[in-house]
């Protein structure tokens, strides 16, 4: 199982928030480009960036700064927030980063998200976020009456090989991710899954890795202290090779 540091950017700022609440965003990093920096020498190989006021805006709005680290890090990059159309998935990936996130669109426009996923089958990603179960747009701003599962299978249809998946309640909780949902959707599509929003400590980490998910974002934990971030890369390649059912 990957695990993936996350950077959620507003205003230029490194932040992050509280259940996709834009009004608890706090700044937790002085430099984008050295927190990026960090999680590279800590061993990570993928990074997700999220452009909140892109997400809001529906338009890039923090593209430069995701730039900057792009030429600064080595690491693979997947961004999110604000792609909503074919012009901003190719500016990303021809400007090196590695895999795009497309959200809001997956509800309002699946016809783009077949022509990404036609053109880029394996840079796009579908970020999934919910509460209550129901599929939320707009930067968290507005709840549809999708259903996460309804949504997910529909993607898989259009040929979607990656999905990102929220439970907003748990997001920047340090409560622990939503294992039901997510096993839950697992056993619905054979999309590689990801999970975001909730991790606190290694056992999340160990408890993510014995679903047999392909990856895990990592926040508010890392900021805080409460999760190593090289501890918790070791932990999931360990459990790779060595089986499921670890206990911390």
């Amino acid at each position: 199982m990957l695990v993936l540091p996350a950077i959620d950017i507003i205003d230029g700022n490194c932040v992050r928030l509280f259940k996709g609440d834009y009004s608890t965003a706090h700044k937790v990093a002085d430099s984008i480009t050295d927190t990026a920096r960090s999680f590279e020498e800590s061993g990570a190989k993928w990074m997700h960036i999220v452009d909140l006021d892109g997400a809001k805006e529906g338009k890039r709005v923090n593209s430069q700064a995701i730039l900057e680290v792009r030429k600064n890090c080595s690491i693979k990059i997947e961004v999110g927030g604000g792609i909503r159309s074919m012009d901003s998935v190719e500016y990303y990936l021809e400007n090196g980063i590695d895999r795009v996130i497309l959200g809001t669109a997956a509800i309002n426009d699946p016809d783009f998200v077949r022509e990404a996923v036609g053109k880029y089958p394996s840079n796009i990603a579908v970020g999934i976020d919910a509460k209550n179960g129901f599929v939320s747009a707009d930067g968290w701003t507005d709840t549809s009456e999708i259903n996460y599962i309804d949504l997910a299978k529909q993607m898989e249809d259009i040929g979607v090989q990656y999905i990102i998946f929220t439970d907003i309640s748990k997001d920047g909780m340090l409560s622990g991710p939503n294992l039901t949902m997510l096993d839950e959707l697992k056993a619905s599509v054979k999309c590689n899954i990801t999970a975001s929003g909730g991790v606190a400590n290694l056992k999340d980490i160990i408890n993510l890795t014995d679903l047999d998910i392909y990856g895990a974002i990592c926040g508010k934990a890392i900021y805080s202290g409460n999760l190593d971030l090289a501890q918790a890369i070791e932990v999931a390649h360990a459990a790779k090779h060595n089986g499921k059912g670890a206990n911390l």
